[in-house]
């Protein structure tokens, strides 16, 4: 059992739910990035979602797609993201998942990846673009390196699909509230409740929801439905308007903390 998995347990034996935060991995800068890890876990956070920089976000929104664009111009990459895990397991034990397009782990090698994600203290992937069905010898290059597989269902997905992906998530499975990009949003979505049942009918594995959660209220309504909320656009646009400065990381923790608080009443 890795950390995510031994994390949604004890969450679960205590009747709480996981708070995870989002953020670009090298924004604004993968020094900041360490300082922001370790702000995060100092707020609450359960599990951090590590996205990964690409050039071709096509699932994430402005906030997303310009932080990814500023860290690959900073000269972030998969490799040395890598690096910045294997730093951070000297600090922490924060379990940490890598949100990810298939694109940079097929151009790294899925074999390759797997093990050097876990050699560096990863403990799940959520590849994005990558459904089930093609995920093959991804899934197997995970699991025989102990590593979490998350796909994502949709409010789109038939019954027959829940079940399918249920069966290929571990740790837990990503429930996207909204169609479209990621993106801060003024109310969840009306049927969330029915289409959070819905998954809960086909599965007993916890459920995180994201896309569109930004305010304590959102993410204290989710918690009473879901195992997990994800909180990613508002987090990383409170990165960006923090910058580099001596109180960055503390900006970062105060604004999650507040998340987290209202996650976990």
């Amino acid at each position: 059992m890795n950390r995510i998995e031994q994390r949604f347990q004890d969450l679960r034996a205590k009747g709480e739910t996981a708070f995870i935060p989002y953020i670009t991995a090298g924004h604004p800068s993968l020094e900041q990035t360490e300082r922001i890890v370790l702000a995060l876990e100092a707020a609450g956070a359960d599990v951090i979602e590590f996205g990964i920089p690409f050039s071709d976000p096509v699932g994430d929104g402005p906030v997303i797609q310009e932080a990814a664009q500023q860290a690959i111009a900073r000269g972030a990459s998969l490799r040395t993201v890598l690096a910045l895990i294997k730093r951070l397991r000297e600090k922490t034990q924060v379990p940490i998942l890598l949100f990810s397009y298939f694109n940079p782990v097929l151009a790294y090698g899925i074999q390759a990846f797997a093990r050097d994600a876990a050699e560096a203290g990863a403990d799940g992937v959520l590849c994005v673009d990558l459904p089930p069905e093609e995920a093959g010898e991804y899934k197997a290059a995970l699991d025989a390196n102990g590593l979490c597989t998350v796909f994502l269902i949709a409010p789109t997905s038939t019954d027959e699909r829940i079940e399918r992906i249920a069966r290929a998530c571990t740790g837990f499975i990503y429930y996207v509230s909204r169609l479209g990009v990621t993106g801060e949003r003024s109310s969840l979505a009306a049927d969330l409740n029915d289409a959070l049942a819905r998954i809960h009918r086909h599965t007993d594995k916890p459920v995180a929801v994201g896309f569109g959660i930004s305010t304590p209220e959102q993410a204290r309504q989710v918690a009473g439905l879901a195992e997990g909320v994800v909180v990613g656009s508002a987090i990383v646009r409170v990165v960006a308007q923090a910058g580099e400065g001596p109180d960055a990381a503390e900006t970062v923790r105060v604004f999650t903390q507040e998340l987290v608080r209202a996650a976990k009443q």
